[in-house]
């Protein structure tokens, strides 16, 4: 009785553990491996949890360069001289006491170096970058993950996107990386970034795509890739990666202050540019001829309509002038495809030849119509357009085209309108361009006084005796104030 007990107490328990063993396995079977994700989300879990990065990045790494440039700047005194003149100008009784004393102080050159990130595109030693890295650099020297050093010459520059091509020549066959479709990316989708922020070398940060399509009013062309892999001052130019070890971006720009929030140039739109820069060092676009406007909720219930780029003005003699378009028409298509927006039009406009025949749609006054443009080539001013007249080559301007801060641009660089005028244009070998001017400094204040409008300055300038020493205080952006001594 007792040895039939325990046997029936045996079985129970068997088939207990039978039980239980079964259930772990079904849970288990409905449960993700570590290589497997929940089926709802349809991806791997090296999608949601990668476990690759380390091979990603010893894969990538290699074509992955630093980039340090030089250049040297005209009369390195001139800093000290705006710090220890007179505080109130000229007119200050202690001014004589401070031209006593530093008057006679060498202006000696300077050089000025930066640091940067790039990829190698290629074995020919193609290498992409960002334009604001090399410009106005003197020398361009490219580091390999190798320790391997190279001088690098420019192929060409694209302002208005903000990527150069330049070239090295190896005395070794060199690690590459391919430009991926950015247009598959998916918010959320885990990106890799490599660089060498703040000069640390070769440094990899992690995370995923933040957003699409951003505009943060760095150009005309402006829809980056926000990501929250870290990106810091010196990864400028380098490479962002999806998990393929393919480049999906261009790391490009940090918000000041800002954590986890980093803006990377899309591949797709690099890859036209490098391919025009690479074959003729710069870059063509198509022009239209019309100042256009985004659709409001207010302006879209008025017409009845639910995409298009208002015309606010046509400017006399270009394209669309001589096709009939006029101001106030709605371009709501472009070869038989939809325009959503006005930066929709611009880049679309853009990328068409020089010559090309386009056809646009129109709302006018009720009613469709379409005419045939012949399209323009773009003449690129930078971010800013210049005045009428101030070229650089003007006589009395030293070398520098000039332009008064709209609202536009005050918006932009976050000043306030009316305070100080721009610096749009440098004649390469001027006076300006010697002194250490750059395009889009903002100039504040001539020899002390303030400076309101293109019309101040050159009154200033014209003020002044031959060979007078001029003093320009200047904001740059990214560097602060700087100050910039030249002579009439």
């Amino acid at each position: 009785m007792d040895m039939n007990m325990d046997n029936a107490k045996i079985n129970r328990r068997i088939a207990c553990i039978v039980i239980m063993s079964l259930a772990m396995l079904v849970v288990a079977a409905q449960i993700p491996s570590s290589g497997m994700t929940a089926h709802a989300v349809g991806s791997t879990a090296a999608d949601m949890i990668p476990r690759n990065f380390t091979t990603l990045a010893q894969a990538a790494g290699p074509a992955v360069v630093n980039i340090s440039t030089e250049r040297t700047i005209n009369g390195g005194g001139r800093v000290y001289e705006h710090f220890f003149n007179a505080p109130r100008g000229p007119n200050d009784p202690f001014q004589n006491f401070f031209d006593r004393f530093f008057q006679n102080m060498p202006q000696r050159d300077f050089k000025q170096k930066s640091l940067g990130s790039g990829f190698i595109l290629d074995n020919d030693g193609y290498i992409v970058t960002n334009n604001h890295v090399i410009d106005g650099a003197d020398q361009i020297q490219v580091k390999l993950k190798n320790g391997k050093e190279y001088p690098a010459e420019i192929i060409g520059t694209d302002i208005s996107t903000d990527i150069a091509l330049i070239r090295i020549k190896a005395d070794h066959e060199l690690p590459s990386l391919k430009l991926g479709d950015s247009g598959k990316l998916q918010i959320g989708q885990w990106v890799l970034a490599i660089g060498n922020p703040f000069g640390l070398e070769h440094t990899v940060t992690a995370g995923i795509v933040s957003a699409k399509g951003r505009v943060i009013g760095a150009g005309p062309y402006d829809d980056f890739i926000q990501t929250d892999a870290s990106i810091n001052p010196g990864n400028s130019g380098g490479p962002l990666l999806n998990l393929n070890g393919e480049v999906v971006g261009i790391n490009t720009a940090i918000i000041a202050g800002g954590a986890g929030i980093g803006f990377a140039i899309p591949a797709d739109m690099a890859k036209t540019v490098i391919e025009q820069l690479r074959k003729n060092g710069a870059v063509t676009r198509g022009w239209l001829g019309v100042a256009i406007q985004d659709l409001n909720a207010d302006l879209t219930q008025y017409y009845g309509l639910d995409h298009g780029a208002l015309v606010t003005e046509v400017f006399p003699g270009d394209p669309a002038d001589k096709a009939g378009i006029r101001p106030n028409d709605i371009i709501v298509s472009l070869n038989g495809e939809n325009i959503e927006s006005g930066r929709d039009l611009s880049k679309k406009i853009s990328d068409l030849g020089v010559g090309e025949k386009a056809k646009i749609g129109v709302y006018r006054e009720g009613k469709a119509k379409t005419v045939t443009v012949e399209i323009a080539k773009r003449v690129e001013k930078g971010p800013y357009d210049k005045t009428p007249g101030d070229e650089p080559g003007e006589p009395g301007m030293l070398g520098m085209a000039l332009s008064d801060i709209t609202p536009e641009i005050a918006e932009r660089l976050n000043i306030e309108p009316k305070q100080g005028v721009i610096v749009v244009g440098i004649t390469p070998g001027g006076k300006a361009d010697k002194a250490g001017v750059r395009q889009n400094d903002v100039i504040f204040e001539v020899n002390h006084q303030p400076i309101r409008t293109v019309a101040d300055c050159r009154k200033m300038f014209e003020n002044a005796d031959e060979g007078e020493k001029i003093q320009l205080l200047m904001k740059r952006p990214g560097s602060g104030l700087v100050v910039a001594t030249l002579a009439k």
